[in-house]
């Protein structure tokens, strides 16, 4: 290998045996790329506004000042004032209703006939009175707490006060067995009739007697021989053993499944067959039926109520001579029972408080549909919008009579 020396100003030239490799221009070879315009820099604007800001304080429509800078709407430029539709609860003005508007109309045609209950929802209880015959509510009231005599005192001293007001009189009550009412009836009505509910009474009686005939199957049931397990042996002490114990078992089964039958009202040809055919040669079974006929004659409306209470006597000693029934009928000595016999000599006035249940079911009904947070507040306000839809109904039907006129 040679070389040879160069000035500085000379190019630098070398010589090598092995072969030399020339690098090609990149711009001859490559694609060409395409121009892209310049992205734009973010630029923050530091300059103030020549109008006022949304929250300045002598504004037509001063607004609250924006929170944060999350991006949302947080304020309205509108110069129109603010929409008040759903700010005010529709129960208020229902509410102040009540006592004016809506009484006038409850009490314009008053029967003088009233039916009164509680109601517990929850930890608050609702009284109601009712117009027994035009099925009307006349007053609610909404306790946070157990009803009191003071607070029956005080709604029932309302009611009358409402009553007198519109020239009305009470001729009459009915009630539920509860003892919170015959005490505030007597202060506030004086000598009132008071009913107590047939129905509740009735249904106390059905669920003794029900009670007592439990009782009986169960004593039959133990009288069941006991039998070993497998198949019954050949002999014929085993086989009738066996029999014994299987109709027994049939025997309560029968009982059970045809309980409703002692304590049914009116039974037809077919249930009273069966009912003969489940008390034979079972007197204490007979004596149960026959004592059930009997509290069902008491409540015919053909007799009067001291032909009743006498009736109602020879019944009490009659059950004193079946001791083996128990204590359980001891609810034939309820005064409930007397006081389910004032209807009898009246014959206006309701036997049952179904005047005033019909209401309850409603507002049961209500709160399973719209459920809402329940307040004492939340429940007058619904009681009230019931109240107003009751007053309309008379408007809505004949408005409906008469489109449907149109329309034919």
């Amino acid at each position: 290998m040679t070389s040879a020396p160069c000035s500085a100003t000379d190019r630098v030239c070398c010589a090598s045996p092995t072969p030399g490799t020339t690098a090609s221009d990149a711009a001859a070879i490559s694609a060409p790329i395409a121009p892209t315009s310049p992205r734009p820099a973010a630029t923050t604007l530091n300059v103030s506004l020549p109008w006022r800001s949304a929250w300045w304080s002598k504004t037509g429509c001063p607004t609250a000042r924006p929170p944060g800078i999350c991006g949302v709407i947080t304020a309205s430029l509108f110069p129109s004032p603010r929409c008040k539709t759903g700010s005010r609860r529709r129960g208020e003005k229902a509410s102040a209703q009540l006592d004016t508007r809506y009484l006038d109309w409850a009490l314009a045609d008053f029967s003088g006939y009233l039916a009164a209950d509680e109601l517990y929802d929850g930890p608050f209880c609702v009284l109601s009175v009712v117009d027994a015959h035009r099925q009307r509510r006349l007053r609610c009231e909404v306790l946070d707490h157990d009803p009191t005599q003071a607070d029956i005192l005080w709604f029932l001293a309302r009611v009358k006060e409402a009553v007198t007001q519109r020239g009305g009189a009470v001729l009459g009550i009915t009630t539920d067995g509860s003892p919170l009412y015959p005490l505030p009836i007597g202060l506030v009505f004086g000598s009132v009739p008071h009913q107590v509910c047939e129905f509740h009474v009735l249904k106390e009686l059905t669920k003794a007697v029900l009670h007592v005939l439990a009782r009986l199957r169960k004593r039959q049931a133990a009288q069941a021989p006991r039998l070993p397990r497998g198949r019954p042996k050949h002999s014929p002490e085993a086989q009738r053993r066996h029999r014994r114990a299987v109709a027994l078992t049939r025997r309560v089964a029968e009982l059970f499944d045809e309980r409703h039958l002692f304590v049914r009202h009116r039974l037809s040809a077919g249930q009273r067959a069966a009912l003969q055919r489940l008390v034979q040669g079972q007197p204490q079974l007979r004596a149960l039926r026959a004592i059930m006929d009997e509290v069902y004659r008491l409540f015919d409306r053909r007799c009067r109520t001291d032909t009743a209470l006498a009736k109602l006597t020879q019944l009490r000693q009659r059950v004193r001579r079946y001791r083996s029934l128990g204590r359980s009928l001891d609810k034939l000595h309820s005064p409930n029972l007397e006081k389910a016999l004032t209807f009898l000599d009246d014959q206006l006035l309701p036997a049952t408080s179904n005047a005033v249940e019909r209401g309850n079911r409603r507002h049961r009904k209500m709160q399973k549909t719209v459920y809402r947070v329940r307040t004492q507040e939340a429940l007058r306000g619904r009681l009230a919008l019931d109240f107003q839809r009751d007053q309309q109904a008379q408007g809505r039907e004949e408005t409906l009579g008469v489109l449907h006129q149109t329309r034919e």
